[in-house]
């Protein structure tokens, strides 16, 4: 693939696609974001990299980190993960209680709230220091020392997390949650505020590119069959309830956040991270949405 003529390419879509939707306004910190940003970064397996726009720019991550979580309690738990979350789509939005009180407190996958709330559990049971422990896995993994979380938008989801606190509640009181509630949801948002710019995300993503083993560091993260697994996880689940409309129309695993990040996994050849925050209504980043569909059609480099 020539990825310096796609990115090209992207610059002029650029020029021409209407920026529609919303910055995420829950979060109070998340509102003070400049809504016309943009970035994008590719990172290939045999670590070669690319980007245009505000690639460098550090954003709020948010639910993007509920993979690296996953990663992170799949190896430690193994497949006793699975007794206690579920791996199918929950076509309902990502912080549904409905569902998950028809379901007796198994979240329907690990990505939606209830879900990432459990790996947060399991990770809290298993490290002994685990924000300390969690962004050090990230920092060796990919051999940057420079991520790190954002104590601002930390503090901002503690204040706004009323729904995650009834979430978890409702789980404790199915048994699905060992620890204590408080020290479980501190952990969870400070997962949520971790910043990254689209360059830092798209390479540490790598590893679920090349088989679960980092191509810069040569680190096996995950075994081949987690890495498999994983990405089969992301490409149901990764966009809420728009899932199935972004394999329709991407056909990528990926993962996105309220930050207005996306990353994506080309297994075997890259991963990209896109942020632009503006918000479609399912609360996924319109503009990155559409970049990505242009990516993958223009290089026909979809999975399928």
């Amino acid at each position: 693939m020539n990825y310096k003529k796609l990115i090209s390419a992207i610059s002029d879509e650029l020029k021409v696609l209407e920026d529609k939707g919303k910055v995420a306004s829950y979060i109070p910190e998340l509102k003070k974001i400049d809504p016309g940003k943009f970035g994008l970064h590719i990172a290939t397996v045999d670590n070669k990299s690319y980007g245009l726009g505000d690639y460098n720019e550090k954003f709020s991550i948010q639910s993007i980190s509920k993979v690296l979580a996953l990663t992170l309690a799949f190896k430690i738990d193994d497949n006793k993960l699975w007794d206690r979350v579920d791996v199918e789509p929950s076509g309902t939005p990502f912080n549904s209680m409905i569902q998950l009180e028809y379901e007796k407190g198994i979240p329907r996958n690990p990505l939606i709230n209830a879900g990432a709330l459990v790996l947060c559990d399991v990770l809290v049971s298993h490290l002994k220091n685990p924000r300390e422990e969690f962004i050090e896995f990230l920092r060796n993994i990919s051999g940057d020392p420079n991520i790190d979380y954002c104590y601002k938008i930390f503090e901002s989801e503690k204040q706004t997390g009323f729904r995650n606190a009834a979430l978890i509640n409702l789980m404790k009181s199915f048994g699905n949650i060992k620890n204590k509630i408080e020290t479980v949801l501190d952990f969870y948002y400070h997962l949520c505020s971790i910043e990254m710019s689209c360059k830092e995300l798209s390479q540490v993503f790598l590893y679920l590119a090349a088989k679960g083993v980092h191509p810069a560091t040569k680190i096996e993260v995950v075994s081949p069959s987690k890495s498999k697994r994983i990405n089969a996880i992301m490409q149901l689940c990764g966009f809420y309830d728009e899932a199935g409309e972004f394999a329709f129309t991407v056909g990528l695993p990926g993962k996105s956040g309220v930050g207005g990040g996306i990353v994506a996994i080309h297994p075997g050849e890259f991963s990209i991270a896109v942020w632009s925050p503006r918000l479609n209504k399912k609360g996924n980043s319109y503009k990155g949405m559409r970049i990505l569909e242009f990516l993958t059609s223009k290089t026909e480099s979809s999975i399928f």
